[in-house]
């Protein structure tokens, strides 16, 4: 199929199109099957496997299946029927029918002019870039993997709103530009290769402090409505949904050592892009490039963005703070302490930064 396809078709044909990942692992994803779509919002299904239905009712007819990183048209937000066990009573109406909306990821495709020369500043040599396009193919170029992430996925990919530190490009035989996928911080030792268009780099501006004059502020995060409120004295500036620490894990079982942990804490480290892994064999997670952290507890607890679940309201996490890649970069930039492009990184010894409050009821 050549040219642009219709808004009507366009769920028809992504879907078949993507249905192809499976069988063409080395395909790379910025030459599709099809045309998509640049500018609209696009919904990236961010699940194993997840059903269409007739209405927006987890007890309605089931009129069809997807299955992860399908794209499908995304036309409008429905407030449906709250299935069994979850909080989130978002929907997403496609063409086609209705998906719960924790289940699919807002993605845009938005390519970018790739640049062969990256900047540096006295000490080293790169550049912070956010994935604009749906989802892009990775190429490891020191095998074996060292992340386990890489090894329980068919073709390890980088997605949409992920931010991470490229360090070098190259131009291929064939005349495509790629950059050097290298993550500074958490990086378990493993190097890909990725079509440059893919990723948008991030300026020095985009990183400006949000009110960095006012002393007094404060972020509430409230695990009973999963929410969270910036607070500059005793006047509300931002809010946002979240979700906190799961109350159970992926087979039902009741979980205690997830939940977020309550109380005031400072926020002792910030960085634009981390790799973050942790727990358990069956329970343990591995995720490169989760951009926008902010740490206030332990080692490990976080505001941070997420992509790949959309499910704010219900607590999904293993403890940290999850929200939206837009309200993680807004809560980034207004707390303290501030963090230059380069490194990209800061730890503050105690009292720290602003006071994360979780409150836990």
């Amino acid at each position: 199929m050549t040219g642009p396809i219709s808004r009507r078709n366009f769920f028809k044909y992504s879907a078949a199109g993507f249905g192809l990942v499976a069988i063409r692992p080395n395909r790379n994803w910025l030459q599709p099957v099809v045309e998509i779509p640049q500018g609209d919002r696009i919904g990236r299904i961010c699940v194993g496997s997840v059903n269409m239905r007739l209405r927006p009712s987890a007890d309605a007819q089931v009129v069809g299946k997807l299955y992860q990183d399908q794209l499908v048209q995304w036309n409008r937000d429905i407030i449906g029927d709250l299935p069994i066990g979850l909080m989130n009573r978002n929907w997403v109406e496609t063409p086609n029918g209705y998906i719960y909306a924790g289940s699919v990821q807002p993605v845009k495709n938005l390519p970018n002019q790739p640049i062969t020369t990256l900047p540096a500043n006295e000490t080293e040599k790169g550049m912070w870039v956010e994935v604009t396009v749906p989802m892009a193919d990775l190429f490891i170029e020191n095998p074996p993997a060292r992340g386990t992430w890489i090894d329980a996925v068919p073709v390890p990919r980088i997605y949409y709103s992920q931010v991470i530190w490229v360090d070098d490009v190259r131009t291929t035989s064939d005349g495509k530009v790629q950059y050097r996928v290298n993550e500074k911080y958490g990086n378990p030792g493993d190097i890909f290769w990725a079509p440059a268009e893919a990723f948008r780099p991030i300026t020095g501006e985009e990183l400006a402090p949000i009110s960095p004059e006012v002393v007094e502020k404060r972020v509430d995060v409230s695990i009973a409505n999963q929410t969270l409120s910036c607070y500059e004295g005793t006047r509300e500036v931002y809010f946002c949904r979240i979700s906190s620490g799961a109350k159970y894990d992926a087979s039902g079982t009741a979980v205690d050592n997830w939940a977020t942990p309550p109380g005031p804490h400072p926020i002792w480290r910030k960085l634009l892009s981390i790799h973050m892994a942790g727990g358990a064999t069956g329970n343990g997670w591995d995720t490169l490039g989760i951009a926008w952290t902010s740490l206030f507890s332990g080692e490990g607890v976080a505001i941070h963005s997420t992509f790949w679940h959309n499910n704010y309201g219900m607590p999904v996490s293993h403890g940290c703070v999850n929200a939206s890649p837009e309200d993680s970069k807004w809560i980034w930039r207004w707390t303290t302490p501030n963090v230059n492009y380069y490194p990209g990184d800061l730890t503050v010894s105690m009292p720290g930064g602003t006071i994360v409050n979780v409150i836990d009821g």
